[in-house]
């Protein structure tokens, strides 16, 4: 009896090993919807099937006779224990890279709808003019009468100056965004206010793996879950009321803070996966035509000198979002200006992340109660 009992636990030991718990095999971490149930999800490299985080792992480990492992069911959860969880997750990909994909627990990459990845975040903090094309482009004066435009200089001059600085010496500029009231989904639509002139920015969005507060410069990286991608939707002024006198310049909160306006995903690359990721590029389109082309090694604060600096001012929790600037190209510094309308398709990509796309349409009155 006691032999029997020693052979079969061998024999689930050697099981075990045979799968590996190594990063071998990249995947991409999503949320989405299935079946009328949200799901936690991993798009392995070289498929186009989603799993089912949670029912993949409960399979793996009853055919491989693996241990039982809990996942979370939702995107702040497992990031916040990642640490536990990396070893099943890169099981479950090194597993399923090459094993049959059944119906039940991975589903047509293409049938499912993709949420945005966390919802939500407790911070979602944003650079302004991180590109010094995009403060050269936004720092000329602004044509079409004497309305500011936020994130840009107010007509005929001023604003932010488009200089050299020294991310050594000199702090980056942010600002917030409500992750509760800006956040949307991929392909979701963006309404735009009446009278109101919207804007394309494409940013890379930085994901906070765990708490950090008073990071140095060499340990930054070591704070960062992983990648995505953020829409940070603009506001640059219209028709409506002038800004207080008492504060001559730009209205943040009206210009980026605006409802709805932080498109966000699809997917989460963890950063192993992607060791590029100070060199990637960055493009929009926006009904198919290409509108900005940047790359993310322009960058003038980097990952290190943005990170040192917001913990130097508040703690970031895991899961928090750091969208890092947008390259140059924007529709405000075009001559003439150029801004969306019911009707466009802004689509942002990001080299190893995937594709972010927002249908504009006109903007519908909430229902009221």
């Amino acid at each position: 009896m006691v032999r029997a009992i020693v052979l079969f636990v061998l024999s689930a030991g050697m099981a075990s090993a045979q799968v590996s718990d190594r990063p071998d095999t990249a995947f991409k971490l999503a949320t989405f919807e299935a079946g009328g149930k949200t799901r936690l999800g991993m798009l392995i490299a070289g498929t186009d099937r989603i799993l089912d985080i949670a029912e993949a792992s409960a399979r793996l480990e009853r055919s491989e006779k693996l241990p039982a492992v809990a996942i979370p069911a939702e995107m702040r959860g497992l990031i916040e224990e990642y640490a536990r969880l990396s070893p099943r997750l890169y099981q479950v990909a090194n597993f399923y890279e090459s094993a049959k994909l059944e119906d039940g627990f991975s589903f047509p990459e293409d049938r499912v709808s993709l949420r945005a990845p966390i919802k939500y975040p407790w911070n979602l903090l944003a650079a302004a003019a991180n590109y010094k094309t995009h403060a050269q482009e936004m720092a000329r004066p602004q044509p079409g009468g004497a309305t500011p435009a936020p994130g840009g200089p107010p007509a005929g001059g001023g604003g932010f100056q488009a200089v050299d600085v020294d991310p050594e010496t000199e702090d980056p500029h942010f600002f917030a965004k409500s992750p509760r009231s800006c956040i949307i989904d991929p392909g979701e639509p963006f309404y735009i206010p009446p009278g109101r002139n919207i804007d394309w920015e494409a940013e890379l969005a930085i994901i906070i793996g765990k708490p950090a507060l008073g990071v140095t410069l060499d340990k930054a990286h070591d704070y960062v879950f992983g990648y995505s991608i953020l829409y940070d939707v603009s506001n640059r002024g219209g028709a409506g009321r002038p800004l207080n006198k008492m504060f001559p310049g730009v209205n943040w909160l009206r210009g980026k803070s605006i409802d709805r306006g932080a498109p966000f995903g699809p997917y989460i690359v963890p950063k192993e996966f992607l060791p590029n990721h100070a060199n990637l590029r960055i493009t929009t389109k926006v009904n198919g035509v290409v509108k900005q082309d940047g790359n993310s090694k322009d960058l003038i604060y980097d990952e290190a000198h943005m990170v040192r600096f917001l913990t130097s001012v508040m703690t970031l929790y895991p899961g928090d979002v750091i969208s890092t600037g947008t390259p140059d190209g924007v529709g405000a510094a075009r001559k003439p200006p150029e801004f969306l309308k019911p009707g466009d398709v802004v689509e942002i990509e990001i080299e190893g992340i995937g594709k972010l796309v927002t249908p504009m349409k006109a903007f519908e009155a909430p229902p009221t109660n």
